[in-house]
């Protein structure tokens, strides 16, 4: 007897996966992974979207194929991989790391279901129509982290009421790098003067740290990047905040875990699992999740010192594969 199950993914998008096949041959739902960072960087993000998929009983290799494509922080491969996920082709794709990696894949495709889960505001950055309706193929999660910048200056300087100096670390291929005026700005509204100092691969970090110090900087804010977030960026960045003498301060919690001295943000471990379960959620159009420092948020401070922990928000329903 021929049966088929589907999952509508989220953002208005009226497409199925097929959990049963037709006839006798089994056919697995297949997961586009597109990451604008690195495998080995990213581990904590991808098991994060796995355990969200296994809630709602996704795992992969069993009833799910997940197909991953990582730019390894080339943003121009971007839109190739995603083009090539498209012709395979998926059922849905989930996109992580940086806001380039969600539009590389709303530029490949206009029909297959895209989830996101990244820091940038997705209206600003073109993805959705709105927060509320986002309209099109597109919905995911988002941790609003660029919006934190001019709260993250102002932590900084109470962490030391002297500071006058204060660099930004920005990768300028990112789109948030033009989030550098808001910074100026609450910078200004201190006293504190804003020094930018630009890094798109991992030898640029040490140069832009440099110029920091050339700067005369009292403290670094590190921006939201993929290239920084984690892995070898973000422990590259300790170690030289370290070598200078910096204090500094980033979004991701794993910061302060590996001798960061302050991290304020969104959980992101949390947020992505939350996105797995968005992937295989039941119901039509959903708004996008919007998680600010005031819920699923960690503030740390000195390393060794213990984290306030995060709080969780219920878990959302969500279906179950046909059996």
């Amino acid at each position: 007897m021929k049966r088929r199950a589907f999952i509508t993914l989220l953002g208005g998008a009226a497409a199925a996966w097929p959990l049963a096949a037709r006839g006798q041959q089994a056919r697995m739902p297949v997961l586009g992974f597109l990451g604008s960072a690195s495998e080995a960087d990213y581990k904590t993000t991808t098991a994060a979207v796995r355990r969200g998929l296994s809630e709602a009983g996704y795992v992969e290799k069993q009833n799910l194929l997940i197909d991953y494509r990582w730019a390894n922080f080339q943003y121009d491969r971007l839109p190739a991989l995603a083009a090539e996920l498209v012709k395979r082709p998926v059922d849905a794709i989930f996109t992580t790391g940086s806001v380039v990696s969600a539009l590389a894949a709303k530029a490949a495709t206009a029909s297959i279901p895209i989830v996101f889960a990244n820091g940038s505001d997705p209206v600003e950055n073109g993805l959705v129509a709105s927060l509320n309706r986002p309209g099109g193929n597109v919905t995911g999660i988002s941790f609003i982290n660029s919006q934190l910048g001019p709260k993250r200056i102002q932590l900084l300087r109470l962490l030391n009421p002297k500071t006058a100096v204060i660099a930004v670390l920005v990768n300028p291929k990112n789109p948030n790098a033009a989030d550098a005026k808001a910074f100026v700005a609450a910078g200004r509204s201190i006293g504190v003067d804003i020094v930018i100092v630009n890094a798109s691969t991992e030898p640029e970090i040490k140069q832009a740290l440099d110029r920091a110090v050339q700067q005369h900087a009292d403290a670094l804010l590190v921006h939201v990047d993929a290239l920084f977030n984690d892995g070898r960026g973000q422990e590259q960045i300790v170690a030289l905040a370290g070598q200078h003498r910096l204090p500094s301060m980033m979004a991701n919690t794993t910061f302060t875990a590996r001798g960061g001295l302050i991290s304020y943000g969104a959980d992101t471990s949390e947020l992505n699992r939350q996105a797995g379960v968005y992937v295989a959620c039941a119901g039509k159009s959903r708004p996008i999740c919007r998680r600010s420092s005031r819920r699923n948020s960690n503030c740390g401070s000195i390393s060794r010192l213990p984290r306030r922990s995060a709080s969780r928000s219920p878990n959302r329903s969500c279906c179950s594969p046909t059996r």
